[in-house]
């Protein structure tokens, strides 16, 4: 499992790719919050968890990297480690236990935020890859 950043436009793009969803969606997460930080550098030692549902795999990816965004601007937390529940019925169901810390400037550098994410290019292949565009 991986993830690399590419560039669009004046945003920020993550592919990631994994064994199955739930590491794809896993280090899509890592993904982004490497837009923003050095995740190497954020230790996994408070837990947030997340449970979202939707219709769709694509509309929940969205609202799962939303409200980590959120939780980064609102609560001041910086994840780099994500246990991923995903359960495919009539919705999609996600379960995620996010662990990380709250900012600390003198052991972190913010590169920067993440104001969005974007359906632009949307790609969520359940075979194992992601691709996503993010509003930097």
């Amino acid at each position: 499992m991986a993830f690399e950043q590419f560039e669009h436009t004046a945003d920020v793009g993550i592919k990631a790719t994994g064994e199955n969803l739930e590491e794809v969606f896993a280090e899509t997460a890592r993904g982004m919050f490497s837009i923003m930080t050095d995740i190497e550098q954020v230790s996994p030692i408070g837990e947030y968890k997340i449970e979202l549902s939707a219709d769709d795999l694509e509309s929940l990816l969205v609202e799962f990297l939303s409200e980590l965004i959120y939780l980064f601007e609102v609560k001041s937390v910086l994840f780099s480690q994500f246990e991923v529940d995903l359960k495919l019925n009539d919705a999609v169901d996600l379960i995620v236990t996010a662990k990380g810390e709250e900012i600390n400037s003198e052991k972190h550098e913010l590169y920067g935020a993440v104001k969005a994410v974007s359906y632009h290019d949307l790609l969520v292949d359940p075979q194992g890859e992601i691709r996503v565009i993010f509003d930097v």
